[in-house]
């Protein structure tokens, strides 16, 4: 994977944190819900994580280096 492709995985991932985050904080203000708010919020959190490996894999890599 080239730097590009880490950069836009990081995007993708971080969208979804971010989709994910918003999704809790709807069920955590709705009693009849407060049991999808911990697993939806360790989801976002997740893909939180892939976002800041993917970012820093980016930002180890020049634009030329490219995994062959």
């Amino acid at each position: 994977m080239n730097r590009q492709e880490h950069l836009a995985q990081a995007t993708t991932a971080a969208e979804r944190a971010g989709e994910l985050a918003e999704e809790a904080d709807r069920y955590a203000h709705h009693d009849d819900h407060q049991r999808k708010v911990q697993p939806i919020a360790a989801a976002g959190a997740l893909w939180a994580d892939v976002a800041r490996a993917h970012a820093a894999i980016a930002a180890a890599l020049t634009d030329t280096n490219e995994e062959k």
